[in-house]
């Protein structure tokens, strides 16, 4: 059996970014990819890379997921996420999730410590402190901006709608050297959803989906959208019926628009290791690892390349 090449592609979420965010979501989403890189490059699993990948996301305030995730309508903060494990379709996901720095973890615990693959809310929370995880004040997980979005959405001429076009859930796809693919995608949400609002994200099919059969996808944009088309599993059935990564891609999303109006983006790895960052929105903001090569972009036809050696050594630098 030849050794893969590993390969990495993040997502740092699809919307509009606003100018001043720009910098932060693109040396974001670059970090993320260098990181689940370094673990390919070691002989680690494309499930560990992922989660090394969107763990570094959801660490970063400039995403919309752990700290820096949008609030509900009661000003806290519910996080979903989801990862999957291509070889034998494993997954593990949790919804609506509070006080926890960083729910793929939780995630990657459910698929691997307990017989079920979605924990939600309450149970979600005791399920945490049986492993151990450690419960942080929901007010760490609040930005100054997600507040202040939260204020200017509750205010009687606001239109929330507009605002959800930032949204900025976050994921990872991966191949490793053994051919194993795997996804992970995190998220707090949309801006003022109800409480107990749970979007694409947790939704096996829809947030992401893997398969050594096909490859591994991870979604964002609007949630209630995603879910209507399944938009991660109509990628695959359409590289089942051999189509490119990119052409599935494009192909879902011009689906997802024309059928119900829905925007996203999505990334995508096949089993052969070619990969695709596409979306519908105005911007998404994502990076890629292959052959030594880093690959990032934030506005449609951008794409900008550097050797994985120079990218690391501006990453110790501050990028």
């Amino acid at each position: 059996l030849g050794r893969m090449q590993p390969v990495i592609v993040v997502h740092g979420g699809a919307g509009r970014i606003f100018k001043e965010r720009e910098e932060g979501s693109r040396a974001g989403v670059v970090r993320a990819a260098l990181r689940g890189y370094g673990v390919l490059k070691q002989g680690g699993s494309a499930l560990d890379a992922v989660e090394e990948a969107v763990r570094s996301m959801e660490d970063d305030p400039h995403f919309n997921a752990g700290c820096g995730s949008v609030l509900n309508e009661k000003g806290e903060v519910e996080m979903d996420a989801i990862i999957m494990d291509g070889k034998n379709l494993d997954s593990g996901a949790v919804s609506a999730v509070k006080c926890i720095a960083n729910p793929i973890k939780l995630a990657r615990l459910v698929m691997e410590k307990t017989k079920h693959m979605l924990l939600t809310d309450h149970g979600a929370q005791l399920f945490a402190q049986a492993m151990g995880i450690p419960e942080i004040p929901g007010e760490k997980l609040i930005t100054e901006r997600s507040r202040e979005r939260w204020k200017k959405n509750l205010e009687a001429d606001s239109n929330p709608e507009e605002f959800q076009k930032d949204l900025g859930t976050v994921g990872a796809v991966a191949i490793d050297s053994e051919g194993n693919v795997a996804c992970a995608t995190s998220t707090g949400g949309l801006s003022n959803k109800l409480i107990g609002r749970v979007g694409d994200t947790a939704c096996i099919g829809s947030g992401g989906y893997a398969d050594n059969d096909s490859g591994a996808t991870s979604t964002t944009g609007h949630g209630e959208s995603i879910m209507k088309v399944v938009l991660a599993r109509l990628i695959h059935y359409h590289m089942e019926q051999g189509m490119s990564p990119q052409v599935a891609a494009d192909t879902a999303l011009d689906y997802m628009k024309t059928r119900v109006g829905g925007l996203g983006g999505v990334i995508v790895v096949n089993k052969a290791g070619d990969w695709a960052a596409r979306f519908s929105t105005k911007q998404m903001s994502w990076a890629a690892v292959k052959d030594d090569n880093l690959h990032y972009g934030i506005y449609a036809g951008e794409r900008h390349i550097k050797p994985v050696d120079e990218a690391l050594s501006l990453e110790s630098e501050g990028f």
